[in-house]
C-alpha cells in the first residue's frame, strides 16, 4: 500500500462516510502531508509498516522544525484518525498511534456568564417592541439548547418538535442532532411567533421555513446576532466581553457545573471529540476553586 493511495483512501472516507467539510478534509491533507513526507524520506517505510517509535520519532522532528504544541496536537489528532481508519478498514493489524501522548496545551478558558448575568441581559429586553420579543425567544433559545450562532440563525420552523420538547438541528458538516429545549424557551418563541407571521406577505420563498427573521422577513446574519447581544450588555453595563458563543459555553459551563455527564454535553454540543467538551471540567474546576478562594473561613 502506497502512501498516495492511503491517504487518498482516507480523503474520500473522511468526505462520503464523515461527511466532513472541504475545509476539514485539507487540513487532514496537509497533516497527512508531514508524515507521508517524513515516512518516505527519513523512515522509508509504508504506511503499514509505520510503529509507535516512527510516530514518536516524526513528533521529535516537527519539534526540530519549531512546530507549537497546539499545531502538534492537531497534526497527532489527524494521524490518530487515519491510523484508525486504516485499522477499521483491515489494512493494518495494529494502531501505531494508540499510546502516543499528547502534547500540554495551556487551553484559553472562555468568558461564561453566570445564571444571574444571563437573566439580567434577557430582563433588559424590551418586549413592546416586535424585534424585543424576536430578541428575548432567541436569545433563551441560544442558552437553553447550547447552539452555535449559525444553528441559530439556520433554525427552521419545520425543526421545531415542541410536542417532544427537542428542536432538531443542523451542525458542523450537516450533522443533525436533536436537542432538548426548556419551557421558557418553548414560551419565548411561541411568543414571537405571531410578530413572525404577520410578515408571511414579505417573507422570501427561500427564507419561508426560517424561524427568526429581521424586519424585512429575511434570515438574521450573525453579525447581527452579535451587535443585538453586544447592545444588551452595554445596555445593563456588563463590562464582560460576551459573543453568541459565549452562551454556548454558558450552558455548557451550567450543565457541569450541575453534575452533567459530559458524554451528555458532548452530545448536546455536537463536538466530535470529548476533548473538545473537557474543556468545561478545567471550568467547573476554575468554579469550585473560586468558591472556595471566597466562601471557606482559611482562604
Amino acid at each position: 500500500m502506497t502512501w498516495e493511495e492511503a491517504c487518498r483512501d482516507f480523503l474520500t472516507y473522511l468526505k462520503l462516510e464523515r461527511s466532513l467539510s472541504q475545509h476539514s478534509i485539507e487540513a487532514y491533507e496537509d497533516d497527512l502531508f508531514k508524515l507521508k513526507q517524513f515516512a518516505k524520506e527519513e523512515l522509508k517505510k509504508k504506511p503499514e509498516q509505520i510503529e509507535h517509535e516512527d510516530i514518536q520519532q516524526f513528533i521529535n522532528w516537527l519539534e526540530t522544525l519549531n512546530v507549537s504544541a497546539r499545531s502538534q496536537a492537531r497534526i497527532i489528532s489527524g494521524i490518530r484518525s487515519f491510523y484508525k481508519y486504516l485499522l477499521i478498514d483491515n489494512k493494518i493489524d495494529t494502531n501505531p498511534t494508540t499510546l502516543i501522548e499528547m502534547p500540554n496545551l495551556a487551553r484559553k478558558l472562555p468568558t461564561v456568564l453566570s445564571v444571574e448575568e444571563i437573566d439580567l441581559l434577557l430582563s433588559a429586553i424590551d418586549l413592546s417592541q416586535p424585534h424585543g420579543r424576536r430578541n428575548k425567544a432567541m436569545l433563551e433559545t441560544l442558552y437553553s439548547c447550547g447552539l452555535r450562532v449559525s444553528e441559530l440563525v439556520d433554525l427552521k420552523i419545520s425543526h421545531l418538535h415542541f410536542d417532544k420538547g427537542y428542536i432538531r438541528v443542523i451542525g458542523k458538516g450537516n450533522k443533525e442532532r436533536l436537542v432538548p429545549i426548556s419551557n421558557k424557551a418553548i414560551k419565548e418563541i411561541e411568543n414571537y411567533l405571531p410578530d413572525r407571521n404577520s410578515m408571511l406577505s414579505i417573507i422570501p420563498r427561500e427564507h419561508e421555513d426560517i424561524l427568526f427573521l429581521n424586519q424585512h422577513g429575511r434570515k438574521l446574519t450573525r453579525v447581527m446576532v452579535f451587535t443585538i447581544i453586544k447592545e444588551l450588555a452595554n445596555k445593563v453595563g456588563l463590562k464582560k466581553k460576551i459573543s453568541p458563543h459565549t452562551f454556548r459555553h454558558s450552558f455548557a459551563t451550567h450543565l457541569v457545573e450541575g453534575g452533567a455527564d459530559l458524554r451528555a454535553v458532548q452530545e448536546m454540543l455536537g463536538h466530535e471529540s470529548i476533548i473538545t467538551t473537557e474543556i468545561y471540567t478545567h471550568l467547573d474546576s476554575e468554579y469550585l476553586r473560586d468558591t472556595i478562594l471566597r466562601f471557606h473561613p482559611r482562604s
